[in-house]
């Protein structure tokens, strides 16, 4: 009655569904039950708990968060809100390795030693390529690392992982920041670091580490 109200008399729409002038202004004056208050707020929680887990939450687990948040609350009726809400978990992509060790390319000595301390900017750069979605869908992101600073010094981003990926993210960091030789650059054994252009293109760094 409360949606049709605007568009007809109340006498009409009380004629129509046989219900009293009476019946129809204590139905208004009712306040929600208190479930039903008590579902409003779990239903803004679950929400927000949705969220906050990156929408990857089942009912199950979103139940123990649920209930650090203060809303103690059964599997079932989380399952109810979440049909109600529309509320469904993103599919997570299973790990993927995202460089190649196994390769028989040239690998530099291991100068950082797994010391991973730099006492100044531009002392040594930290790299790795890494697997993230997007609104293009999966991407490669390489990225350069300041082990000072903790600032990206550079990156790139790209739907295959290749040399020429890597070599970008480099690109930008050496153009950006302009290091004096001498730099550590640390990278894994991975294949795109190793590959003779991307060697040629570090130019002005002295030293390539590993990981150990």
């Amino acid at each position: 009655m409360r949606t049709l109200r605007p568009q007809y008399p109340l006498s009409v729409l009380c004629r129509v569904l046989e219900v009293s002038r009476s019946g129809y202004y204590a139905w208004r004056m009712r306040r929600p039950s208190k479930r039903a208050q008590e579902n409003a707020r779990l239903e803004v929680a679950i929400q927000a708990a949705h969220i906050r887990t990156r929408q990857t939450y089942g009912p199950e687990r979103l139940q123990a968060e649920l209930r650090e948040d203060g809303f103690p609350a059964g599997v079932g009726r989380i399952k109810r809100l979440r049909k109600k809400l529309r509320l469904r978990c993103k599919q997570v992509r299973r790990f993927t390795t995202t460089t190649d060790s196994t390769h028989a390319l040239p690998v530099a000595e291991n100068v950082l030693a797994q010391t991973f301390v730099a006492m100044r900017p531009n002392q040594t750069w930290v790299t790795d390529i890494t697997y993230i979605p997007t609104t293009e869908g999966w991407l490669y992101l390489a990225g350069i690392k300041d082990l000072c600073t903790c600032e990206v010094v550079g990156y790139a981003m790209g739907a295959r992982m290749t040399t020429d990926l890597v070599q970008e993210a480099l690109r930008k960091a050496l153009d950006t920041k302009r290091p004096a030789p001498g730099l550590i650059h640390h990278s894994d054994r991975g294949s795109q670091y190793c590959a003779q252009d991307y060697q040629a293109q570090l130019g002005v760094i002295l030293k390539s580490v590993e990981f150990g």
